[in-house]
């Protein structure tokens, strides 16, 4: 494989397997100077860690997190920063079963092939959602060089799940209650009705999908390098490398085919700060450049594929077609888990760009 490696000036070397020894990140390109512990970037593991809800996965894992370098007296050296998680509650039963019957919906057919049936197939192995723990990893460095450096603050949460939608919500409700509950959704009363669609739909041995938005404050003008480094670009590639992420959009997104130019555009004003914009279609991007107004932008998850209802197959042995039951320890739905990943994913590419920007220095003071 070489799609492992993210970014530029803040690279990140993605690797390990769902029920391998463990799964991390190689981090190069973080200043020296930045005070880090373990406690930093396990607080934010915590958040994305199976078995602490009723709709998510059974998996318990401890996810314990071990800084093996670039660390020295609670600082960041500007070594390369390799952090871990070992995987310890594996059950590898059940894919090995289901090896020559590909799972709908999974990556299972195409990595065999791609792979000549060498890839770790277990737990969908390097497919697996379980990888993304190293990106929350990157992210819980990158949130806090970005806060220590330029204040920039990164808020996801769950705006729908299920069909059912949040309410319209403020920055300062999202940022105290985006992880009040099991759903992810500051909005109680539609974060009720999520929770029961979810258990109800568990119930019935299926899944619900839904969307995630995320909203970045006070990131300054002159972020995204066009064109093939715009920051759209660079944001769409990161959340795309979540598992289940079927799309996204800025600002105003899809419906903008819906406007006419004079309700789309953002109108310029001067404010208090300086330049601002009456309005905010655009997402806070502009020609893959950051405009200083907040980034916004919502990601699609599709409903979790592995669910226990007989499904159309084929044994890739025999070569005919078959029907296939997946057993396992699943979410029922992956927008709450994939709040804090998409958070922490926005978080990397910021860093990287803000790097790239020279808008901080290889070494704090």
């Amino acid at each position: 494989m070489t799609g492992n490696i993210f970014g530029e000036r803040f690279l990140i070397v993605s690797f390990g397997e769902s029920h391998g020894y463990g799964v991390g990140i190689v981090l190069d390109g973080c200043p020296a100077g930045l005070p880090l512990n373990e406690s930093d970037i396990q607080k934010e593991l915590d958040l994305r860690r199976p078995g602490v809800s009723l709709v998510s996965s059974l998996r318990h894992e401890t996810d314990r997190v071990r800084i093996l370098s670039g660390v020295f007296k609670g600082m960041t050296t500007g070594a390369p920063i390799c952090t871990l998680i070992e995987n310890k509650d594996i059950d590898s039963s059940a894919y090995e079963k289901l090896l020559d019957t590909p799972r709908p919906g999974h990556a299972d057919y195409v990595a065999r092939i791609k792979y000549g049936n060498l890839n770790d197939y277990r737990g969908g192995g390097r497919f697996s959602a379980r990888v993304t723990a190293g990106y929350v990893m990157a992210g819980a460095i990158a949130k806090k060089l970005l806060a220590r450096t330029l204040g920039i603050e990164v808020l996801a949460y769950s705006l729908e799940i299920g069909g059912i939608r949040s309410r319209a919500l403020t920055h300062g409700e999202i940022r105290e209650s985006r992880y009040s509950n099991e759903v992810r959704c500051p909005d109680r009363v539609a974060a009720n009705k999520m929770k029961k669609r979810t258990l109800d739909e568990r119930r019935n041995g299926d899944s619900v999908g839904g969307i995630v938005e995320c909203i970045t404050l006070n990131a300054p003008v002159g972020m995204g390098e066009p064109v093939f480094g715009s920051l759209e670009g660079e944001i769409g590639k990161a959340i795309f490398s979540i598992p289940a992420v079927k799309g996204i959009e800025f600002g105003s997104g899809f419906a903008c085919a819906r406007l006419k130019g004079s309700e789309n555009n953002d109108g310029l004003r001067i404010g208090a700060d300086g330049i601002t914009f009456g309005s905010n279609n655009s997402g806070g991007i502009l020609g893959g450049i950051s405009n200083s107004m907040p980034i916004v932008f919502r990601t699609v998850f599709k409903p979790v594929s592995s669910i226990p209802k007989p499904q159309k197959t084929v044994n890739l042995v025999k070569m005919e077609e078959s029907e296939v039951t997946v057993t396992g320890r699943h979410d029922s739905c992956v927008v709450p888990r994939a709040v804090p990943i998409v958070e922490n994913m926005m978080a990397t590419v910021l860093a990287d760009h803000a790097l790239r920007a020279g808008m901080i220095s290889p070494v704090l003071k």
